[in-house]
């Protein structure tokens, strides 16, 4: 079995969480709970051949299907030469080929590498070189940005995606509609490229010669948002992620094992890493279905599908959530057969949850974690009747702490950075051992850069992400917190608060706003933030804006805000100038 001990002293090490745990729920996974995800593939296309393994664009897919698909592709990898530990990139919203190109990548004993398709194309050239990418396989929509930036690669070949790819005949109509969609869309042209197509035929043409893959091979190199800098590759290992299925596995068993077949609403990408193992290797694990989501943007052809589907699970962050909950149409939607809900990436609204539960009847299920934990640290009970606004109590295997500012181990109820050890935790970031020694702690801890607390019966709850904290004369003022109580103000729809240089006080909480209501106004919001805040956590300003830059999975990007900000060069109010409101700048 795997241990991963806490350091001596450390009043975590007891794990008082697992007192906690729901009935069979193990406090441990054993190492023969889980190998490779090569393993997971093969015995899943065999035990639910027949059964639907991914839908898309009201095309199915069967698991039998899917490892042809996936076996042809490693096929034509092998045919080119291809490498163990060569890297892989797959460059494409959830489309139906991209499952059978990401384990068709895997079992060939290729690193895969998912890279945003909205990146541009100077974001493309970092991670490309960065990871030495060998081939791209990307969706059509997005070649011409790897051809803005093909000259400045080290690619050999690229890939190129169809929506229709996979879809037999359906196939053909939906890459005709997709075709006129297109018109005006940006042309390209990439030298010596294939379609996907002709790589799978071409892979029918040799038989697939089996690959040994060792849990600690390198499985993904999946690059953080680089929020904080430069995007670097957190290594995954076979055992990492397969790990962290088998986790996740553990967690849900008692309520999914006798409740089948399951069928996961899959609106998060699979490139990003929650969708990817929370969605698709979970649901590939014990057989399921993803309900694929090419663009959960487009809220009326989602409710079109969400209406034609019967699903079990469903998967997103709080703006999908909060997006889908105000959507007019959405009560012609059938919750009847949903199970549970699970959120993450971000923190969850308690209002956002509410309408959640009053729409489906079910709480949403809050659980968290990072690129370089695979990414499952903790999870809520799937029996909470109401929503929490906690991340839950680990996983099995793992093991959190709380550490203060020098270092040592804080009290339990005290906040400070959590930090975690367990299978599923990365061994280190891509060719940067710089980076890796700034994450980890001296006793072998990964810094999630992240403020929790954890209650005296190991349930965590985070305070906020501890470079976005607010020190306001001394006082800590976190983001998330002011957000919750603006966001609840009837004609607030969106919220997000960012701290900025303030003479008088250090730092001052600024709050962007996307009204739900024209009517609403800066004296509206201030007596409201008087109401429910003390006065150092009121902003002292506030911005109305139309829409709040967003990651690829919805997630507010507070950084672009503050840059944005400071550079206008706004100046704020001395405390003496300031009435019982703050001053409006409306953008």
């Amino acid at each position: 079995m795997d241990t991963f001990a806490a350091s001596a002293h450390d009043p975590y090490d007891a794990r008082p969480w697992i007192k906690s745990y729901p009935q069979g729920v193990p406090a441990d996974i054993l190492e023969t709970d889980y190998s490779t995800l090569v393993d997971i593939f093969n015995k899943s296309i065999v035990d639910f051949a027949e059964l639907p393994a991914f839908e898309s664009m009201g095309a199915r897919q069967s698991y039998a299907n899917f490892g042809r698909a996936a076996k042809n592709i490693a096929a034509w990898l092998q045919q080119q030469g291809l490498n163990k530990g060569d890297r892989i990139g797959i460059m494409s919203p959830n489309v139906l080929a991209y499952p059978s190109i990401l384990f068709g990548a895997l079992i060939s004993g290729a690193v895969v590498v998912n890279i945003n398709p909205l990146y541009t194309p100077d974001e493309l050239v970092h991670q490309a070189n960065d990871a030495e990418i060998k081939y791209l396989f990307v969706f059509e929509n997005f070649a011409h940005t790897a051809q803005a930036a093909w000259r400045r690669m080290n690619i050999s070949r690229a890939i190129i995606i169809r929506a229709g790819d996979l879809m037999g005949a359906r196939g053909i109509v939906v890459n005709f509609i997709s075709r006129f969609i297109k018109r005006g869309a940006p042309p390209y042209h990439l030298r010596n490229s294939l379609s996907l197509a002709q790589v799978i035929h071409q892979g029918t043409l040799t038989p697939l010669s089996p690959v040994e893959i060792d849990r600690d091979d390198i499985a993904f190199l999946q690059y953080t948002g680089g929020t904080t800098g430069v995007a670097k590759g957190a290594v995954l290992l076979h055992r990492n992620v397969a790990a962290n299925v088998a986790q996740s596995w553990a967690w849900l068993r008692s309520r999914l094992e006798h409740t089948g077949p399951h069928k996961m609403v899959t609106a998060l990408p699979l490139y990003h890493i929650f969708g990817l193992t929370a969605c698709c290797l979970l649901l590939v694990h014990i057989g399921g279905c993803c309900l694929l989501i090419a663009n959960p943007r487009d809220l009326k052809s989602f409710s079109t599908t969400l209406r034609k589907a019967r699903f079990t699970l469903f998967s997103g962050v709080n703006t999908l959530y909060a997006a889908l909950a105000d959507y007019p149409e959405i009560n012609k939607v059938d919750f009847t057969n949903l199970l549970f809900s699970v959120s993450g990436g971000m923190a969850t609204q308690k209002i956002v949850a509410h309408k959640w539960k009053t729409l489906t009847g079910c709480s949403i299920i809050e659980g968290y974690g990072l690129s370089e934990t695979s990414p499952i640290l903790t999870t809520n009970r799937l029996d909470i009747k109401e929503f929490t606004g906690a991340i839950g109590y680990p996983q099995p295997s793992t093991y959190l702490s709380i550490r203060t500012p020098t270092g040592d181990i804080a009290p339990i109820g005290e906040p400070g950075e959590l930090v975690a050890k367990g299978p599923q935790v990365m061994p280190g970031y891509w060719r940067r051992a710089d980076e890796t020694h700034k994450v980890m702690t001296e006793d072998g801890y990964f810094r999630t850069g992240d403020i929790a607390i954890m209650a005296p019966d190991g349930l965590f709850r985070i305070v906020d992400r501890l470079k976005d904290m607010i020190l306001v004369s001394g006082f800590n003022v976190y983001p998330n917190e002011v957000e919750e109580v603006l966001s609840q103000h009837p004609k607030v729809r969106e919220v997000a608060v960012i701290g900025v240089p303030y003479e008088h006080s250090g730092e001052a909480p600024i709050a962007f706003i996307v009204a739900r209501d024209a009517s609403l106004t800066i004296a509206e919001l201030g007596i409201f933030a008087h109401a429910h805040l003390t006065a150092y956590k009121i902003p002292r300003h506030y911005q109305f804006r139309e829409a709040l830059p967003k990651s690829n999975v919805g997630k507010i990007l507070r950084r672009e805000l503050k840059e944005e900000f400071i550079a206008c060069k706004v100046s704020l109010p001395a405390p003496e100038q300031e009435t019982s409101l703050n001053i409006d700048v409306t953008i």
